[in-house]
């Protein structure tokens, strides 16, 4: 159940709609919890729900266990002396790690288990174990849908409770609702408890701007996706499933597609669950802002999957950053190393976790390893090299704050973006080295036709017009024009017009029917 089909806008978002609009406010949490259970069945199959119950079953009576083990100091610390209230928050502490250990076992476990174990087990024999005439067998493994973002999820719930940002809710179908809503299950946002729960579980009456706003980001997100990013998929795989076919301008061209292609994809997406999620006066956080208009990687990252980016910030970066052997870790740099180097090593060293993780997240595969520390190289060699780069900027009397500096930072990014971009889409590191080489070769500026990439010359126009649609739309919201606010205060013809205008654009030159493949969602296989 694609959230382009007809069978997920009209047949379920709208039945679920009516049903969510008539039912008492009391109730109406029921229709989205029993829609999300629904619609992950219809998508997935009906045994994996039980893994989706399984982690919302831990992850509840883990949040409670540690609720009570918090509480149970507060009530006897007043009772105490000093050393006894210490002795005793140690092992209240080291029974609260005890929980979070098994919650992670279980949670983390499976999804590492399901996803990973093959991988790992392949790493192994080769590595090691077929020099010692050993061998792990490779199992025929199954992912339930959505596992890596609910998981995610979960986790950070726990996590919160565990460090006393809120209390646990005792309330199981607000916690199961959570992870399972049916919008964001599949590819996110990775949202946290304290921002959904409460909009997901106290019913609101309806709204007409919140229906009409849905609506528009829902069509935004169709226009990217099956206008731009469904032909942008035609000309990638054309020029990737043959790659030595191509060189030069060519395989140039293929790699600044598929930046497209998964940009107005994944982008679309979100806006199209963003969307969902509006209509019932559910407010989702926000994945994407403008992420090419990043002056650095660094920017870029903060722009680009903004939910996991701050996921791996507050729960890995931090996590390795505040523990005991990192603290000592941290104590012998500063011991040893001159200040610049004692802020710079501890913070590249948790940034390395971060982005190992990154990689493992999007796959179990040495490309998507290598893909996250292509970033986090990056990042290092950034951080590293600053001060040689204001030296030489004062030194060429460059000013940071020109437009023409600017626009050089963004394409800078762009370029190294679009690298990362080729890593990510090739079938391996080999194929990807050997792509990159092949850019440099046969390069020809002459002015031709492209169709020999996949694409007629109407799709390639469509896609180029599409681009800079999105890019006007980029440059409108960076200089902070509100869009949707904006439609929603014209007068009520030329605003339906405009709605109507957009549908048929999207109807008329979507990409499907004869002569083109439908192109499932990226993000959801991970």
């Amino acid at each position: 159940m694609a959230y382009t089909t007809y069978v997920y806008l009209i047949l379920f978002l709208g039945s679920t709609f009516l049903l969510y609009t008539v039912f008492p406010k009391k109730y109406k949490w029921l229709v989205l919890l029993s829609a999300s259970y629904l619609y992950y069945i219809a998508a997935s199959r009906l045994w994996l729900i039980v893994f989706l119950f399984m982690t919302t079953l831990t992850v509840y009576l883990s949040a409670i266990w540690l609720d009570k083990i918090n509480d149970l100091f507060q009530s006897v610390k007043k009772l105490l002396d000093r050393d006894q209230k210490k002795s005793f928050k140690e092992k209240l502490l080291w029974q609260k790690k005890m929980v979070m250990i098994l919650m992670l076992l279980i949670n983390i476990g499976t999804l590492a288990f399901l996803k990973y174990f093959n991988f790992f087990g392949d790493v192994l024999n080769f590595a090691l174990l077929d020099h010692m005439n050993m061998h792990i067998p490779m199992l025929k493994l199954f992912l339930p849908l959505g596992i890596s973002f609910y998981t995610l999820q979960a986790v950070s719930y726990v996590i919160d409770v565990y460090r006393g940002k809120y209390k646990a809710d005792r309330n199981f179908g607000r916690v199961a609702l959570f992870l399972a809503f049916f919008p964001t299950i599949v590819e996110g946002p990775i949202a946290r408890y304290d921002q959904v729960a409460q909009q997901l579980f106290e019913g609101h009456s309806f709204h007409y701007v919140n229906l009409t706003q849905g609506a528009q980001l829902i069509l935004w997100g169709m226009f990217k996706k099956i206008v731009i990013a469904d032909r942008a998929n035609m000309l990638v795989n054309h020029v990737f499933n043959d790659y030595t076919k191509f060189s030069g301008l060519s395989v140039i061209i293929a790699v600044i597609f598929y930046t497209i292609q998964l940009y107005t994809e994944f982008s679309g997406a979100m806006d199209i669950v963003r969307g969902s999620a509006q209509i019932f006066s559910v407010n989702l956080p926000e994945n994407f802002r403008q992420p090419f208009f990043a002056k650095s990687i660094n920017e870029f990252w903060q722009r680009w999957h903004i939910t996991l980016g701050a996921w791996l910030r507050d729960y890995v970066f931090y996590s390795v950053s505040l523990s005991n052997p990192f603290k000592k870790f941290n104590q012998f740099v500063r011991k040893h190393c001159n200040e610049y180097f004692s802020k710079l090593l501890p913070a590249t060293t948790a940034l390395f976790f971060v982005w190992i993780c990154n990689g493992l997240w999007h796959g179990a595969s040495i490309k998507y390893v290598m893909y996250g520390m292509y970033y986090y190289s990056i990042m290092v060699i950034g951080m590293f090299m600053e001060p040689v780069f204001i030296k030489v900027s004062e030194k060429l009397h460059i000013c940071k704050e020109r437009n023409y500096f600017r626009v050089f930072q963004i394409l800078r990014t762009v370029f190294i973006v679009n690298i990362g971009m080729l890593i990510f889409r090739a079938d391996n590191l080999s194929i990807a080295f050997d792509m990159f080489i092949s850019c440099f070769r046969n390069i020809s500026f002459q002015i031709h036709p492209l169709t020999h990439l996949g694409l007629s010359s109407l799709d390639m126009l469509i896609v180029i017009l599409g681009i800079i649609v999105v890019f006007i739309v980029g440059v409108m919201k960076e200089k902070g024009f509100h869009i949707r606010e904006s439609v929603a205060k014209w007068h009520i013809v030329p605003r339906w017009t405009f709605y109507i205008a957009g549908l048929f654009i999207v109807i008329i030159f979507g990409a499907y029917g004869r002569g083109y493949d439908i192109a499932s969602f990226i993000y959801a296989q991970f």
